[in-house]
Order: C-alpha cells, then sequence, then structure tokens
C-alpha cells in the first residue's frame, strides 16, 4: 500500500513539473482543423469510453464523414456548428502525453470570425495552419498566416492535409510547401514545419505513416512533444506590472502581481515608474513560501527595504533596463465591436494593469488581410486591421509586442457600453503630435468651491486614485 502512495505521488509530481504548450488550428473551412484535433485526442488515447460511445452515435446521427468516425464532433459543440459541419466559436480542449501538457484552440475559418482566431491566438505559442492538398495555399491560409505573425507566434506547422485524396503525392506536397514557404519568408515567422497528413485515416498525425515513405520528418505529436518554447519567454526585461497592494498588518507591505517578463531576484535594485523612485527587493513572497528568484508566468508579491508609494498600475523594473514611457505609440489594432469605429470618440485602453482615457489620433492604413494591400479608410468595422497612432491621457509604460508581448498588448474599452471595442500590438513609440492638453482634462478649482486648505491633500489623493483609473482631473488651488 504504502509502495502505490509513493507510485502516485511520484506520478503527480512528474506530471506537475510538465511544461505546458498552447496551440490554435487555423485554416479554410472543411480543411479538417476539428477532425485533426479529435484523431489526436483519439489516437493518443485521450479520451473516455463514454466519450467514444457518444462519438459513435453522433457520427451515424450528424456526421459528415460517411461510414468514417467523425472526429470533428469532439470539437464543434454548438448546434449550428454540427447544422453547417463548420467552426463558429473557439472551442478549448485539454490533453497531455508522457512529456507535455496542451491547450489547444480550434478557431473558426471563416472570416467574418477574424476576432474568434485573435482571441484564441493571443495565448497560443505555437499555430497549426491547416491546406487541403487538392487546393493548396489559398487566400484564407495566407491570412491566417498573417494574422498568427500578427500574433507574434514564433512556431507554425504547415499540416497538408488530406494527402489521401492526392494519393500521397510527394511532388504535390513540394509544390504546396514551396509556394507557402515564398509567402511566409518575408513575414519573418522563425520556424516552420511542413507536415503531409491525413486527419481521417490518422497519417502522419501520432504515427509515422507508412503510405509517406518520402517524408523524413516527425509526426505532428512527436513535433509538438519536442518543439523547443522556452525561449519564447522574455527573459532580459524585468516587467512588473502591481495588480494589488498587500497590507495584512502593520509589519507587512507588499506588491502583487505576475512577472509579465524578465527575472527579478532577491537584493535586486529595482525603480518604480513613473515616480522613478529606487529600492531593493526585500523578499520574493509565494503562497508556498519565499523565492530566491522569480520569472514568467509566476504570481508573487514583492517586498521592498524602504517605504515607496507604488499603487496598481504602476509597474516595478530594473533601472539600467527601462520600458518605453511615452503617451503616444503606433500600433496595429483589430476592431472587435459590432458598433463601426468612431474616431472622434475616446475610450479606455488598459494595457497590463494600467488604465487610462486614450484616442485614436489616425488611421494610417487599412490592412486587407486577404491581399495584404494598404489602402485609406476614415473608420474600422467589425474584423477590420489597421496601422493607428494611439494616444493616452496619462503615460504608460510599455514595450513594443514583437519584443515583449505582455507590455506590448493593449485593449480599447467603451466607456458608454464597456464592450471590448479593439485589441492592439504596440509597434513603437511615435512622436508626440497632439497629446490629449490639460485644457480638456475637467477642472475643480478648489478656492472657487470654497473648500478650505486642510481639505486639499484629501481632495488630490482621491484625484490621484481616479487617475489610475484613466479619469483625469485638473486641480486649481
Amino acid at each position: 500500500m504504502k509502495d502505490n502512495t509513493l507510485d502516485i505521488k511520484a506520478f503527480l509530481d512528474k506530471d506537475e513539473q510538465k511544461d505546458l504548450l498552447r496551440l490554435l488550428t487555423a485554416g479554410s473551412v472543411d480543411d479538417g482543423k476539428s477532425t485533426l484535433i479529435g484523431r489526436l485526442l483519439f489516437d493518443s488515447k485521450k479520451l473516455y469510453e463514454d466519450q467514444l460511445d457518444a462519438l459513435e452515435r453522433d457520427s451515424k446521427r450528424l456526421g459528415n464523414a460517411g461510414e468514417h468516425i467523425d472526429y470533428a464532433l469532439l470539437l464543434d459543440g454548438l448546434k449550428a456548428e454540427r447544422e453547417q459541419g463548420i467552426t463558429i466559436d473557439v472551442a478549448y480542449r485539454y490533453f497531455s502525453t508522457n512529456n507535455r501538457k496542451f491547450i489547444i484552440a480550434d478557431t473558426p475559418g471563416h472570416e467574418q470570425y477574424t476576432r474568434n482566431m485573435i482571441t484564441g491566438g493571443s495565448t497560443a505559442n505555437l499555430a497549426i495552419i491547416l491546406v487541403d492538398a487538392r487546393t493548396g495555399v489559398i487566400t484564407q491560409t495566407r491570412r491566417h498566416t498573417f494574422l498568427v505573425s500578427l500574433l507574434g507566434i514564433k512556431h507554425v506547422v504547415l499540416a497538408v492535409n488530406k494527402m489521401d485524396l492526392v494519393d500521397f503525392s510527394e511532388d504535390r506536397f513540394n509544390e504546396i510547401v514551396s509556394e507557402y514557404k515564398s509567402f511566409v519568408d518575408p513575414l519573418g515567422i522563425p520556424d516552420v514545419q511542413c507536415i503531409p497528413l491525413s486527419a481521417l485515416d490518422g497519417d502522419n498525425v501520432v504515427e509515422k505513416s507508412s503510405r509517406t515513405p518520402w517524408y523524413k520528418g516527425e509526426s505532428l505529436l512527436d513535433f509538438l512533444e519536442t518543439v523547443e518554447i522556452d525561449r519564447d519567454n522574455n527573459y532580459t526585461d524585468f516587467r512588473f506590472p502591481v495588480q494589488y497592494v498587500l497590507r495584512p498588518n502593520l509589519d507587512f507591505r507588499g506588491f502583487c502581481g505576475k512577472v509579465a517578463s524578465g527575472v527579478v531576484r532577491k537584493g535586486d535594485k529595482v525603480v518604480a515608474l513613473p515616480s522613478g523612485k529606487e529600492s531593493r527587493v526585500k523578499s520574493i513572497v509565494t503562497y508556498d513560501g519565499e523565492l530566491e528568484y522569480a520569472f514568467p508566468p509566476q504570481s508573487i508579491t514583492i517586498t521592498l527595504e524602504d517605504e515607496i508609494d507604488v499603487s496598481r498600475g504602476e509597474m516595478l523594473v530594473h533601472p539600467d533596463n527601462l520600458p518605453m514611457v511615452d503617451r503616444n505609440f503606433e500600433a496595429m489594432l483589430v476592431w472587435m465591436d459590432e458598433e463601426p469605429m468612431d474616431i472622434n470618440k475616446s475610450f479606455f485602453i488598459k494595457q497590463t494593469t494600467n488604465t487610462s482615457r486614450s484616442r485614436i489620433d489616425n488611421i494610417n492604413y487599412k490592412i486587407d488581410v486577404n491581399t495584404m494591400e494598404h489602402s485609406q479608410v476614415k473608420f474600422l468595422s467589425l474584423n477590420e486591421i489597421a496601422n493607428v497612432v494611439i494616444t493616452t491621457a496619462k503615460e504608460l509604460f510599455f514595450d513594443p509586442y514583437q519584443k515583449n508581448k505582455s507590455c506590448g498588448a493593449f485593449i480599447l474599452i467603451d466607456p458608454i457600453t464597456n464592450n471590448t471595442s479593439a485589441v492592439g500590438m504596440i509597434i513603437d513609440r511615435v512622436e508626440a503630435k497632439n497629446l490629449l492638453s490639460v485644457d480638456e482634462m475637467p477642472t475643480l478649482n478648489l478656492k472657487q468651491l470654497g473648500i478650505s486648505p486642510e481639505h486639499y491633500e484629501a481632495i488630490e489623493t482621491a484625484v490621484k486614485e481616479l487617475e489610475r483609473q484613466g479619469i483625469g482631473i485638473n486641480i486649481v488651488k
């Protein structure tokens, strides 16, 4: 009994040490995205008996795979998806092998669901782009690859599916790979792997197929288990956005948050932004005890040797490695609201734990995601993507998205509906042209209101808190 307990504990400890790979699948309608994931789960024996029984029943009643089991039904759970045989919403599936844990996002192929793909891919390490071996690289293949590069995903698998329908032709596979690589090279994606497979029959999905003796690479699962993603994290630039100030008693004051990037150690000198005040890390506290160092994506509490004023929305960084601090920046923006953009409207911008008022100063150009052509527009509609300039009411602390995803991403929130209007990826700061001025902020004239000086400090504290929430107020004494 004791030996069994030790075995279970050893198994759980080993399972806890596995790293996690987040991946998305994308491709045109009926390229076999959902079928591929279903087959991956089935062949790796990650389905329970009741799931298999339900899958066999549903395949006979609702399936689109003839006499075969329709593995797509494992992912396409919405009624509308099953009726049409397409993916509409993002579906997530979790499974693990002996070597790694996986979270798969099955994203829609339609252009009208671009925002769904952006959502599913925002946290992904790897993307599987499916193409039909009969049709090859098409417009949607290019569109999805562009979106993957926009999201900063560094690993791409071009899965040439339905090879059984072209008699597993090596020439056809090479033709598709050549065309795809000529398109993807200028996008700067560093790791592209091309695999021929048949999702329906399972060729090269989990095991190497005897029907492709000319293919010398790995099966899809073997590649997913071994692709190196540790270097994708930014361990150079320490960024710690403060989420919460923890004060359980008079003897403890810590700053809680998630390490966005970089590494922090006990004794490190840090500077708080925007105040510029310096201190040293006294301790790094977690639920399980103190740490000597921390790295992304750990959630920690940092205590400092000095009592300095740091609040939610501010950031701790190393003094010799500062982020950009500015109110004007260029970004790629994906419009996600059903309501078209109103260029004259102000929005709340949320970037890390920081919130501010903002406006879209200029739309430099819109990108046609099908042709990659640039065009001039006055506003954006749902799913459209553009290069824009944004101005904020207070300074943000950021890095370019391609360098540091956590500190280069943001969302725009409609202040009236509270909807997420857009998501954005910061490219770089731009020269200030027309910042939101103090004159545009509401003014609070304390003297005219008859407020006595002894209350000024309390009012200034309240106004400072409003500014942290993105509401600027100009005080006149």
